[in-house]
């Protein structure tokens, strides 16, 4: 095994065992026995566990934003469906068996506090996709205000669904942000 596959074994490995147990429940040990690889290759990629939960990060923002584009982009070139959009492609993500929420809450109620590198990691995501409902409500000529709510919806209905384990959190939250996006509409 070379070095590269050696890094997406420990990603994913990562991945899997963050999401499920918490990040600040995996030691090393456990990380190097799911990756299948020596705890001399997985310190000699990866020096602390910080690297690997920034890495961690990085690839999940990556699968959000492809994700989130993707069913975005799918819903066709009218404005209004595309922010409908983002609310279906999060009911899809709550109905899948391994939900247990946002990674990036997560990792920002486990380690923020604590890691300073990993809260800012936290807020860029949380930034970006707050700039990208910005893009999307522009293009129904809705205020930076209309991006913040639809954001928040969003946002809340993550936590919702996790906590509660019930997926109509996105329903409820795609239901609400109609009647917001129509308001906008009407002004």
């Amino acid at each position: 095994m070379n070095d590269d596959e050696a890094h997406v074994r420990i990603l994913t490995a990562a991945e899997g065992l963050y999401y499920r147990k918490g990040y600040a429940a995996v030691g090393m040990d456990e990380l190097r026995t799911a990756a299948g690889v020596s705890l001399r290759r997985l310190y000699g990629l990866f020096p602390s566990k910080t690297d690997i939960v920034k890495a961690v990060l990085a690839r999940k923002h990556e699968e959000w934003e492809q994700g989130l584009g993707g069913r975005v982009r799918a819903a066709g070139p009218d404005a209004r469906g595309q922010l409908i959009a983002v609310f279906a492609y999060l009911q899809d993500w709550f109905c899948t068996d391994d939900f247990r929420g946002c990674a990036f809450i997560n990792a920002f109620g486990e380690l923020g506090g604590t890691d300073p590198e990993i809260a800012e990691i936290v807020r860029e995501h949380k930034k970006s996709f707050q700039r990208y409902m910005s893009t999307l409500v522009a293009g129904i000529g809705g205020s930076e205000l209309l991006a913040a709510q639809l954001s928040i919806l969003a946002e809340g209905a993550q936590s919702t669904a996790a906590i509660s384990g019930d997926p109509a959190a996105a329903e409820q939250a795609r239901t609400a942000a109609e009647v917001l996006i129509d308001a906008a509409l009407r002004s």
